[in-house]
């Protein structure tokens, strides 16, 4: 829940910067302008800012080209300095709650609670069992103040911090909804993390990140063909640029389509590792549907190997689905081609200037 106006969303992944501002219209959220540029494999190395200039510099350059002169922006958090929990904790108040929470998550973290930033969400209130369930979030203060200065460096005026895997699930239930009798899981698959959230009855049951993506099919490539990264990243989407005419894709090798194979195959079966796991210790009902959406959702593989091995059905899920667009400066050749990376950045333009906890 939020007031005032949307911010901009600010999504700074390991292998490129995706930025989006949006606005509430009758007819639903409307896109006023997207920005997208690429990040040097060096500049961000799991999860680690390693050039901070160099992102600075970028993150300043997409908001100057793609013409946004709002400030005001939400940033997320993902990989290692981020937990999430679902815990169980006596009935209380909110009043009561706010004050226990830091006692509780002492409990359940495995940083130094003076170390993290704690939020909360109360799941469900079981006055049966005297219990109520919350989903409990922290986020290492390092690297929030780490990714809040990179903003502010760029002139940018950050206000929200959010988790990448809650950032899309907002994004799809604006889009599709929550169905609130089904279990479901929602993977987004980035450059180095792929995120997996699984909702059940309309509230997150279990999200884990994955240390794998789309980074891992070019390196592959790159190996095995012995070529450079620029060129092994034109092959994974799917055509290498004919130098003579930059427009027109070149062939690809057709071992180029047995490493995405392998590749993707293996990614698939880190995330059956993680269903697995939730379904032997969740006590929620089977997956009715896997939902699979970021850079890396476009390789049909990857999907064909997920439904294969989950045996549950499998659908790619266009995060733009549900927008319209509202602004001339909406490049839509951009937006065409880096749709399917934008989940993150259009989730984080949902939120509002004001928050309002639920």
């Amino acid at each position: 829940m939020g007031e005032g106006k949307n911010l901009v969303g600010v999504d700074i992944g390991s292998a490129s910067i995706k930025v989006c501002q949006v606005k509430d219209t009758k007819k639903g959220i409307g896109l006023l302008r997207i920005g997208y540029a690429p990040l040097a494999p060096s500049v961000i190395v799991d999860g680690q800012v390693m050039d901070a200039g160099a992102v600075t510099e970028t993150l300043a350059k997409v908001f100057h080209d793609a013409k946004i002169k709002q400030k005001e922006c939400a940033l997320s958090v993902s990989g290692q300095s981020v937990i999430i929990r679902k815990i169980s904790v006596p009935m209380m108040t909110e009043a009561e709650l706010a004050e226990q929470i830091q006692w509780e998550a002492e409990q359940h973290i495995p940083f130094d609670i003076k170390d993290v930033r704690v939020d909360y969400q109360v799941l469900r209130r079981r006055p049966e069992a005297s219990q109520m369930d919350l989903l409990l979030v922290a986020a290492k203060k390092d690297q929030i103040e780490e990714y809040a200065n990179l903003a502010r460096n760029a002139k940018l005026k950050p206000i929200v911090c959010d988790i990448d895997a809650f950032t899309v699930q907002n994004l799809f239930e604006y889009s599709r909804g929550l169905p609130q009798d089904q279990t479901i899981a929602v993977i987004n698959v980035g450059a180095s993390l792929s995120s997996l959230n699984i909702i059940a009855n309309g509230v997150s049951a279990f999200t884990r990140e994955i240390a794998n993506g789309g980074n891992v099919i070019t390196e592959e490539i790159q190996k095995q063909l012995g070529v450079p990264h620029d060129q092994a990243e034109a092959y994974k989407c799917g055509g290498a640029a004919d130098p003579s005419d930059p427009s027109r894709p070149g062939m690809v090798p057709h071992q180029v389509v047995q490493v995405i194979e392998a590749v993707t195959d293996s990614i698939a079966a880190e995330i059956q590792r993680s269903l697995d796991f939730f379904m032997a210790t969740s006590g929620e009902g089977e997956i009715a549907k896997i939902y699979v959406t970021g850079g890396s959702a476009n390789l049909v593989s990857l999907a064909q190997s997920i439904e294969r091995r989950a045996r549950v059905s499998v659908e790619t899920w266009p995060p733009t689905e549900r927008l319209s667009i509202e602004a001339k400066e909406v490049n839509p050749q951009l937006l065409q081609q880096r749709a399917a990376q934008l989940p993150v950045a259009l989730g984080l333009s949902l939120r509002k200037e004001r928050e309002v906890r639920a």
